[in-house]
């Protein structure tokens, strides 16, 4: 994995190193007595700028790191093969505060990073950066670094507030000076989600004018914060905000607020002479441009608007493919999609599978969204270097089938990961430039039609969920309910942001576990299940080929309410700190 901004951090890291402390929001970087030797140097004071962006969210870090797979595989959308990994034991619930394997590491890293950014803020010297009105990116460059710096701050504050609900904010004091936490001074308390969100947007409009909406050049400020990225982290953190998890009482001024920062972002963008939009190909070729855009330079994708980095590897190639494609290199395939989620495509003619009369259950991939062949590999699926002499049909047959198991991997739904994938030859493997957006346009485009539609502006909804159908060639929305379009809204987003971190949250935040129980929800359709996960088995000798049933392992999740809404603080922040416990989670 490298990017110019990594590579920056890298280099900041050797020049003047770190240290680290055991008390609460552990320090980066001490700066007690090199500050001025830091801040009074331009090209440490742009290093230490660049060493931030290290902090922020990248769904591609799961898939490299000890799980191997997406974070997708927390939600009903997937199932990791591999037996070791931390996923299993979080959907049964069986982690307590004190050991649980993700909380340590988001809080911690988030409040160093937090820490960092405020750092930044307040010890980096105009004099030093420069502040003089200039064309181009760089006018006015020491606000324009300061913003970054903030709104780093402001997505890390919102990544914690997702995983954890009510948390501390560590932001400016009452001169407007930011944070820094040392030894001796008082610990924000635990403010309540809703409020971490609205300070969250509240931040955005500070600072969003002091960057460039989209950098003019991007070959070398390409993964820097920009405006877009700032009315796109406004506009999520008011639509969370509004959502039933953090609005019990559905107060509809928040889904107004919510929309019109959708809006603001639409409305910016269209004023510039580059706007992003969503990803299509040369030749519009309904088939390919969805999957195009996750595997294409995303340097030159103008649908992304945020990503931590660029990676140069195979690592997503060899944790997603089916496992029997091997040579030089060999794939593990451990991101097993579920029948569930495989449900979740409509058909063409715009119809959930239960309610179209043509769909088959014994020819299933036919007539589907085309997402669906974009983003999932099934029995049958062509795959292979075909230059190489690699390509052939993915084979999944239960207990014989090449791609069904393998000594290092397999599927346990009769299914593989897809997207970002690459066709690579196995036998002459190469590396490919990639990453997992943190903003994109599509993203903008479903949290305008929801926010929207839950402000009663149903009519004004449609047009932003049909321009994402319009891409793939599905038929448009119309003549729905409020409910209604919620449900394909809802839907949409579930197919459509799948793999990029986001399933998990919409779970919480729409509250879809609640009202159901693993016994009674047995009777909706396999798609709108959430605790029963399912897979397939292909048995080609018998005359219903396509056995539908529980996903072989793992097919059951738990959800205790209200305690799996949020992840605990680590119980050794709770000691140092006296910080309330997340409810549930008490030691």
């Amino acid at each position: 994995m490298k990017s110019k901004i990594l590579s920056i951090a890298a280099m900041v890291a050797l020049a003047f190193g770190g240290s680290s402390c055991s008390d609460y929001l552990d320090k980066e970087v001490d700066l007690t007595q090199q500050a001025d030797n830091v801040f009074d140097d331009y090209d440490m004071t742009r290093g230490f700028l660049a060493r931030l962006y290290v902090y922020l969210p990248d769904a591609f870090g799961a898939i490299a790191g000890s799980d191997n797979s997406s974070r997708d595989c927390m939600t009903d959308n997937a199932i990791c093969y591999w037996a070791g990994v931390n996923y299993h034991t979080l959907v049964s619930d069986g982690f307590s505060a004190n050991n649980h394997a993700y909380a340590s590491g988001f809080w911690t890293n988030y409040y160093k990073g937090i820490r960092a950014c405020n750092q930044f803020a307040k010890n980096a010297k105009s004099s030093v950066i420069g502040n003089s009105e200039k064309s181009g990116d760089d006018n006015r460059l020491y606000d324009r670094w300061v913003a970054e710096a903030l709104m780093i701050r402001a997505i890390l504050h919102m990544d914690l507030c997702a995983w954890f609900g009510d948390l501390p904010i560590v932001g400016d004091d009452e001169n407007g000076v930011p944070i820094i936490l040392e030894p001796g001074v008082t610990l924000p308390v635990r403010t309540p989600s809703a409020d971490v969100l609205k300070w969250i947007a509240d931040e955005c409009d500070k600072y969003k004018d002091n960057l460039p909406f989209r950098y003019s050049n991007e070959d070398e400020n390409w993964g820097r914060i920009n405006g877009a990225a700032a009315y796109a982290l406004k506009a999520r953190a008011l639509v969370y905000r509004a959502s039933p998890l953090n609005n019990p009482t559905n107060n509809q001024e928040w889904w107004n607020e919510a929309a019109q920062a959708c809006l603001d972002f639409i409305n910016k963008n269209a004023t510039q002479s580059n706007p992003y939009r969503l990803y299509t190909t040369a030749d519009n070729n309904p088939e390919q441009n969805y999957y195009e855009c996750f595997t294409t330079n995303p340097v030159h994708n103008n649908e992304y608007i945020l990503s931590r980095s660029v990676w140069t590897q195979y690592t997503i190639e060899l944790a997603f493919s089916p496992c029997g494609f091997s040579g030089s290199a060999t794939s593990t395939g451990r991101n097993n999609p579920t029948q569930n989620f495989v449900d979740a495509y409509e058909t063409k003619n715009g119809l959930p599978i239960d309610k179209d009369p043509t769909y088959d259950p014994q020819n299933p991939y036919v007539n589907r969204d085309p997402r669906l062949e974009q983003t999932v590999f099934h029995h049958g699926s062509v795959w292979g270097d075909a230059l190489n002499n690699e390509e052939r049909e993915v084979d999944v047959t239960f207990g014989t089938g090449i791609d069904y198991q393998s000594l290092h991997g397999g599927t346990m739904t009769g299914y593989y990961t897809k997207k970002y994938v690459s066709n690579m030859s196995w036998n002459n493997p190469t590396s490919y430039s990639k990453a997992c957006p943190i903003f994109r346009y599509g993203e903008i485009l479903l949290n305008a039609a929801e926010a929207l539609n839950e402000a009663g502006r149903t009519n004004d909804a449609y047009k932003y969920i049909n321009e994402l159908r319009a891409r793939v060639g599905m038929p448009e929305y119309s003549g729905m309910t409020q409910s209604e379009l919620r449900e394909r809204i809802q839907n949409e987003r579930r197919i459509e942001l799948c793999f990029e971190d986001h399933r998990y949250f919409d779970e919480r935040r729409w509250k879809l576990f609640e009202g159901k129980s693993k016994s009674s929800e047995t009777n909706l359709p396999r798609y709108q299940q959430v605790y029963n996960l399912y897979g397939v088995t292909i048995h080609p000798e018998q005359a219903s080929k396509f056995v539908y049933g529980p996903a072989s392992t793992y097919p059951e999740r738990v959800f205790n309410s209200p305690k799996n809404y949020w992840f605990p603080i680590p119980y050794s922040e709770i000691v140092k700190t006296g910080l309330p416990q997340t409810p549930g989670w008490e030691m």
